[in-house]
């Protein structure tokens, strides 16, 4: 039985008063640079655009409040790269040790994904919520990518688990899993080339549009599969399952919202593609890079497989080492210019905007693929799930997360429109398709 999305809305609590901040001497603070990615978001986040993501693990049992803060206090000092507040300098944003406690663990009792106040989160950039069974956490993706959201999240579920069964405490201690990264090399310094030319999409996209829910709801809908159905359904197509999915989903934009008719823009989804196993990083911080799968409709009647071929081209002829390395060594390049470097943040901040808002509108959506989450295995009996979404970003209103856990697969849609009409025909088609779909959602559509 699934456990529901928390559907309750109320405003978010707010910070006690008289916390003291643990003091120390300057000289003593540890401070790092923001990656070549992070750099945008300080620039673009705001309570409309949150650029936060959450990533949660579903347990076997209700969640005790107590212990996940106390895991969160022990969890939190070992983890540089989460331990962190945010400064604006002269010519670049820059992270700064925090220092302070942990950020306090609330019960969930609003919507996902709101900005992050760092002056209500103790100058923290994260947050931890639960509701029943549910831990959340959710990033500022400034912070990290989704890789390193996972790094941290099942550090801190095992130490939960640790405190709360005992017997575990006494097998495993308190020292972090071996499959935990500390590592916080900028793997976009380390690994570009110079002189490399733009790769990023800029032309208008196909986007989607509608009547907006009402302010600060956001949309959250699962559909659960079971992965030896879905691979028995790619392998007929010749597909990937990633390739499948994302076809699927610019599929029900072209059946839902084009009604199967020809578009002066193209359909066009940015994918990001985590790097570390094109260049052998372990790495906490963002390094990632987007590449766009594009449809363009422009004659009368097109079948799915001819889709979905179009769409396995598209990233088939991205997603390899020399293409995505071109991608980010464009953006380190420009970084590097002793000229760039130079321009105070302020000036940098609206180059960045124009830039910024060029490529946001260059795509219809976004289907990020997490990948197959697994837990140390004497952790496995208490976990039933994972998931993670995106929040919205300027023109894209309806995107996609897929993550999966032991055999099950998740495609989740968070959104903020109200109907649902790409989401109704995405489930159909693969249930079309001969795969078995469980869908929940957190009820913003029946309020």
């Amino acid at each position: 039985m699934k456990k529901k999305e928390n559907e309750a809305v109320e405003e978010p609590l707010q910070e006690e008063k008289g916390e003291s901040e643990n003091k120390k001497a300057y000289k003593d603070i540890r401070w790092d640079r923001l990656d070549n990615t992070a750099h945008l978001f300080p620039v673009i986040a705001g309570e409309s655009m949150s650029n936060v993501y959450r990533i949660s693990v579903t347990l076997k049992e209700l969640v005790q409040p107590k212990l996940l803060q106390q895991a969160l206090d022990m969890v939190l000092p070992k983890f540089d790269g989460f331990n962190l507040r945010l400064r604006q300098g002269v010519f670049w944003y820059y992270f700064e040790e925090n220092g302070k406690a942990a950020p306090r663990v609330r019960e969930e009792s609003s919507f996902p994904c709101r900005y992050i106040r760092q002056n209500k989160n103790r100058s923290y950039m994260f947050r931890v919520t639960y509701y029943k069974y549910r831990i959340n956490l959710e990033v500022f993706h400034v912070l990290t990518d989704g890789m390193g959201g996972i790094n941290f999240l099942k550090e801190l579920t095992y130490q939960y688990l640790r405190l709360a069964h005992e017997e575990l405490q006494e097998k495993l201690g308190d020292t972090l899993s071996t499959d935990t990264s500390l590592n916080r090399e900028d793997s976009f310094l380390k690994n570009y080339k110079k002189g490399s030319a733009k790769g990023y999409q800029t032309r208008k996209a196909y986007l989607i549009k509608g009547e907006k829910l009402r302010p600060g709801e956001f949309g959250v809908m699962h559909g659960y599969m079971q992965i030896p159905e879905l691979k028995e359904v790619c392998h007929g197509y010749g597909v990937s399952i990633n390739e499948y999915l994302v076809g699927v989903y610019i599929w029900s934009v072209y059946t839902e919202c084009l009604h199967g008719m020809p578009s002066e823009k193209p359909i066009r989804v940015a994918v990001p593609v985590n790097l570390r196993p094109y260049f052998n990083s372990n790495t906490t911080k963002n390094f990632f890079v987007m590449v766009s799968a594009e449809f363009h409709p422009t004659k009368e009647v097109y079948t799915f497989r001819e889709v979905l071929g179009i769409v396995q081209e598209s990233l088939k002829s991205q997603i390899n080492r020399e293409h995505l390395e071109k991608l980010f060594s464009y953006n380190v390049s420009n970084e590097k210019m002793l000229i760039a470097r130079a321009v105070p943040l302020f000036l940098k901040n609206i180059a960045m905007k124009y830039v910024y808002t060029t490529s946001a509108l260059a795509n219809t959506a976004t289907v990020t693929n997490i990948g197959n989450i697994s837990v140390a295995e004497e952790y496995r009996p208490y976990v039933e799930m994972f998931h993670a979404f995106l929040a919205m970003s300027k023109g894209q209103h309806l995107k996609g997360t897929i993550c999966s856990y032991d055999t099950t697969l998740v495609f989740s849609f968070s959104y903020d429109l109200v109907e649902p009409d790409v989401q109704r025909g995405f489930f159909r088609k693969i249930a079309a398709d001969g795969i078995k779909v469980e869908i929940e959602s957190n009820g913003v559509h029946y309020e």
